[in-house]
């Protein structure tokens, strides 16, 4: 029994300190909890790739710089949504539902968000030949002068910053929302040819085999277009992530290993007879001041290439500079 009050309080005060210190422990084990929540969403990164021909490989090339990073344990969550290239980009600018895109890139797109300056496909993609319907060849054998091909009309995404390239260098561009609605345009003859990155068009038409297109025999055209990741303009932990990943990667080989061991790298070499094309240079006034043009382990050039028949795609090459523009 108690005895007095005064046993009384002391019991009372006891019982508090148990309740406070219950109490203060949970707070603790919640706040611990969220907070690893927190954290493992922060090693979340969110990509999209929907209708998106560069998607696979951009994504490898992702995971690669995340591999060689300071912070190996980031995860990539992919989705798959029907967004357009502005609506892409937004989502990543504003942190919404996307941490990092992919894109050709120019001083516009890198006002609005954070590129992380490595070319993914070695300046590949400036390299351009065309998708035209399999009955137009005789059209472009009569291509002889640059004069001669802006006579053609060349179709192009809206957004792309290729198009505008294009129209700054004097080219009548034709321009729609949706990828895949081009193919179904040059073969409709609504305009003559589709330019495509030399790595792209055999795929693409391999994916279309009902439809009436062909890759165009001799012209190729080129501008410096680097192809970056991008994220959110203030997500700068991110970015030297990213940049560290890519810089011991590029030491070690091991980006050059990705790039020349891509399936459609390889048929690059294989089929796209690059060296014996007419090429076109054009200027790319769009090209920000910041590009690393200056860093020749960044860039390809196709005549370090050798013969085809002699050429190992596979096989790991030393790059040298691409002609400037």
């Amino acid at each position: 029994m108690i005895k007095t009050m005064s046993e009384m309080i002391k019991i009372i005060s006891k019982l508090t300190k148990i309740v406070r210190l219950f109490f203060c422990a949970s707070i603790c084990l919640l706040t611990l909890a969220f907070s690893g929540q927190l954290l493992a969403a922060d090693k979340i990164l969110r990509v999209n790739d929907f209708s998106d021909p560069n998607a696979a490989y951009a994504i490898k090339m992702l995971k690669l710089a995340i591999a060689h990073s300071d912070h190996p344990d980031y995860q990539v969550e992919i989705s798959h949504e029907n967004f357009t290239q502005t609506r892409t980009n937004e989502e990543v600018r504003s942190k919404g539902l996307l941490d990092v895109c992919w894109a050709s890139s120019d001083s516009s797109i890198e006002a609005q968000l954070r590129p992380i300056r490595v070319p993914l496909f070695k300046g590949l993609l400036g390299y351009r030949i065309f998708i035209i319907n399999k009955n137009d060849q005789a059209k472009f054998d009569q291509v002889h002068s640059l004069d001669d091909l802006k006579k053609l009309t060349i179709g192009q995404g809206r957004t792309w910053a290729d198009g505008r390239i294009l129209e700054a260098n004097g080219f009548n561009v034709i321009k729609t929302n949706k990828y895949p609605s081009l193919f179904y345009m040059v073969e409709g003859g609504r305009f003559d040819g589709f330019p495509r990155g030399v790595h792209e068009p055999f795929g693409e038409l391999e994916a279309r085999p009902n439809m009436e297109l062909a890759v165009e025999k001799n012209l190729m055209l080129y501008y410096r277009m680097p192809f970056y990741l991008f994220v959110a303009p203030d997500n700068q932990s991110l970015a030297k992530d990213l940049e560290t990943g890519f810089t011991r990667a590029i030491a070690t080989g091991e980006f050059d290993k990705v790039f020349y061991g891509d399936k459609a790298i390889q048929d690059v070499m294989q089929k796209a007879n690059m060296k014996n094309r007419k090429l076109f240079k054009l200027d790319n006034p769009l090209l920000s001041k910041e590009t690393p043009v200056d860093r020749p382990e960044l860039w390809f050039d196709p005549q370090t290439l050798p013969d085809t028949e002699q050429q190992s795609a596979a096989t790991p090459m030393n790059s040298t500079t691409a002609n400037n523009n």
